[in-house]
């Protein structure tokens, strides 16, 4: 039986594995660290499901609700349905594998979350990746001691091999001899975000390069909503970049403020009553923004958790406050912490429809690289809960076509391996946050783009993709003439549905760029 090739080994990678295993379809999971450092081991806050334990009633429509809302309507609902209405039985499924969410009495404890109405989002106090991680390494141990399951760590991706926009396999280069080969087959893409875009400025692993992404899009592979990228609002800088403080603190009490007029001005209570310090994460980090350049104001926003129980530090903080106190030299439940937004997330990624298909037949995408069930904004606790259900379609969906898949090895000879270059990638960083930041102006974009095009000249493939999906990004917020979740235009300050409540898709063909908008949920251009 043809092997399923995986390249990721986070959440995605991970349950995607399993769930085709337990299919008894074999699989190479291939990552370049193991998975125990993985990206989805620095998740925190936790993950949804509308088990409605806390008794508010609350519901999967809800739940979904609350998703098309925060994503400012640009998700597709049917697939944001699918996401939610399964939500329950997989945190079920989670707790059966022995994943060990806070409970009390026996009883799954759920929180606050920033744009959600109802206590639904299950944790394991501020380092509910970690718990999710183990629980999906442990399971993925038992198949592969039957071999169903094959890891590749320390491997990277190098290329996909495709022909007549249908994908034969993967090279790969094992890490420790230098030796690129090939493997074919089908292939489901989890390999995270694109944090290694933004050096020093992102809360998510570096050693996401982005550099897969890259290649793909070189080749050809749709990528959708490139415009929105997620500004966590509550983050500080350390050694090589920035820490996040988890929305659980908020979901806990934790309040923002500044100080205005000699006294704590908290700006996010005053403005939205309602729901206050967890609002969606777009609107708290531009209400940021704005009240750290106003002159008002003290420029510096802080996170008072002064007020918060030591019953709460203790059972559900207690990890949070050990890495201020380590990194800030603060004791967060004495005194203030200093804050600002720092990027975190990339709603925008590989374009896939509903079940998780590219428009590259026998190529599939799940996770953080994928564009699915976010739209314009994404909710606190449904990364997890996206990446461990999209790696289960996607592999659902990869099992039922792999009768389709036509098997036979390249004819292209291995590719050449580049290393990355650091200090290349700060110089496209810095192209890409003059024109990608909270607010963003067609100057500043048309700028950013005439930057990047006067970059110095390089001769090596990864660096010349790296920087075709710089421009497809550029582009896309260029392109995107409103203000819509997390892509705020001062020059197009309204949201306008008639004309941009819709997927904005990027690709390559015939060696140009292409970009148009889509109506949603029918992006995907196999012809």
């Amino acid at each position: 039986m043809e092997q399923i090739k995986i390249i990721g080994a986070g959440l995605a990678g991970l349950s995607a594995a399993i769930h085709l295993a337990k299919k008894g379809i074999p699989v190479t999971l291939v990552s370049f660290q193991p998975s125990e450092r993985a990206q989805s081991v620095m998740a925190e806050g936790g993950i949804n499901g509308a088990m409605d334990t806390m008794g508010e009633n609350d519901s999967p429509a809800e739940h979904a609700a609350d998703t098309m809302r925060a994503g400012c309507d640009l998700a597709d609902p049917k697939a944001v349905e699918n996401l939610t209405d399964h939500a329950p039985e997989l945190l079920e499924w989670l707790l059966r594998l022995g994943t060990p969410l806070h409970r009390k009495d026996g009883r799954l404890i759920q929180r606050n979350f920033g744009g959600q109405k109802k206590k639904r989002t299950a944790y394991a106090q501020s380092s509910t990746g970690k718990v999710l991680m183990t629980a999906l390494i442990d399971e993925c141990r038992k198949y592969e001691a039957s071999w169903l399951i094959h890891r590749l760590s320390h491997h990277e991706f190098v290329s996909l091999s495709v022909r007549d926009r249908r994908c034969l396999g993967v090279w790969i280069r094992d890490d420790h001899n230098g030796v690129i080969f090939f493997l074919p087959g089908p292939v489901i893409f989890v390999s995270g975000g694109l944090n290694g875009f933004f050096p020093g400025m992102t809360t998510g692993t570096t050693a996401n390069t982005g550099n897969a992404a890259a290649d793909l899009f070189a080749q050809g592979v749709a990528f959708a909503n490139l415009e929105f990228i997620q500004y966590h609002p509550t983050t500080v800088q350390i050694p090589e970049k920035r820490m996040l403080i988890s929305e659980a603190a908020r979901g806990e009490g934790g309040r923002l403020f500044v100080e205005r007029n000699g006294s704590p001005w908290y700006f996010m209570e005053e403005k939205y009553p309602k729901l206050g310090n967890l609002m969606p994460r777009d609107v708290v980090a531009r209400e940021m923004y704005y009240v750290m350049h106003d002159d008002s104001t003290g420029h510096q926003v802080y996170l008072d958790l002064c007020g918060l129980s030591k019953q709460t530090w203790k059972e559900k903080l207690t990890d949070l406050r050990e890495e201020i106190r380590y990194y800030l030299a603060i004791d967060p439940a004495k005194e203030p912490v200093p804050v600002s937004p720092g990027i975190h997330y990339f709603m925008g990624g590989i374009l896939v429809d509903k079940f998780h298909r590219t428009n590259i037949a026998g190529l599939y995408a799940a996770g953080e690289c994928a564009c699915q069930y976010h739209g314009a904004n994404r909710l606190g606790g449904n990364s997890t809960l996206g990446a461990i259900f999209g790696g289960k379609t996607a592999a659902e969906t990869a099992a039922a076509e792999m009768a389709d898949f036509q098997s036979g090895e390249t004819q292209e000879k291995a590719p050449v391996w580049i290393e990355s270059v650091p200090r290349r990638a700060k110089h496209l960083r810095d192209v890409l946050l003059s024109g990608l930041g909270i607010l963003r102006t067609e100057t500043g974009l048309k700028e950013a783009l005439e930057q990047l095009e006067n970059l110095s000249a390089v001769q090596d493939q990864t660096e010349s993709n790296r920087r075709l999906l710089a421009k497809a990004m550029l582009l896309s917020a260029l392109e995107r003439r409103e203000s819509r979740g997390a892509h705020t235009r001062t020059d197009y300050p309204d949201r306008d549905d008639e004309h941009f409540r819709k997927t904005s898709i990027v690709q390559i063909q015939n060696g140009a760029f292409v970009h148009h908008f889509a109506a949603i949920g029918k992006e995907m251009h196999n012809d």
